[in-house]
């Protein structure tokens, strides 16, 4: 059932996010990612893990986002708020975060193969972008297209090889114990 909440999660705030930029508002990706990442966090195994890889993913949409719309390849509905450092619009970082909550959930089977995570990532992530986010109005590319889509295949080819390894070291080593402690005295 976790799994399916996670995955079904996760899809809700991919397109509460994608919709609202399309419409003029980053918030409803803002606010049901922020949800979704603290209820993952409270269910979760391994919570540390989980809130580590959220703090990662966002640096890897601060970079990977933030140089896209800062070379004007792409351009991304409601850029603003955005960080002013990278110019990745908030709505975007919190689909990262979002992202990450997936990894230890309903990602594990890519999480333990980051050969596949970095297959995945490399189709996956500018077929993404191009197919809703760019039909739903939440971002634009210049021309020549596939510049934007090369550059999101590499990137999104190495964030998921990061946050595949990651996520499958952390997760083992900061797991929540579950009942009492091995040793302990009564």
């Amino acid at each position: 059932m976790r799994f399916w909440a996670n995955l079904i999660g996760y899809q809700v705030v991919w397109f509460g996010a994608v919709i609202g930029a399309g419409r003029g508002s980053p918030w409803p990706g803002v606010v049901l990612a922020a949800i979704f990442v603290a209820g993952q966090a409270w269910v979760s195994r391994s919570p540390r893990a989980d809130l580590r890889l959220v703090a990662v993913a966002f640096c890897c949409g601060l970079a990977l986002d933030g140089l896209l719309a800062a070379s004007g390849w792409a351009q991304y509905a409601t850029p603003s708020p955005a960080l002013p450092v990278a110019g990745a619009p908030i709505w975007i970082l919190a689909l990262w975060a979002a992202f990450a909550m997936t990894f230890n959930h309903s990602l594990t089977y890519v999480r333990d193969r980051p050969a596949l995570g970095a297959l995945l990532g490399l189709i996956g992530g500018p077929l993404a972008y191009w197919g809703a986010g760019h039909a739903w109005g939440a971002m634009a590319f210049d021309p020549p297209v596939w510049r934007s889509l090369l550059w999101l295949a590499l990137g999104w080819a190495l964030a998921m090889l990061l946050l595949c390894r990651l996520a499958s070291r952390w997760e083992r080593e900061l797991r929540r114990p579950v009942g009492p402690a091995t040793g302990a005295t009564q």
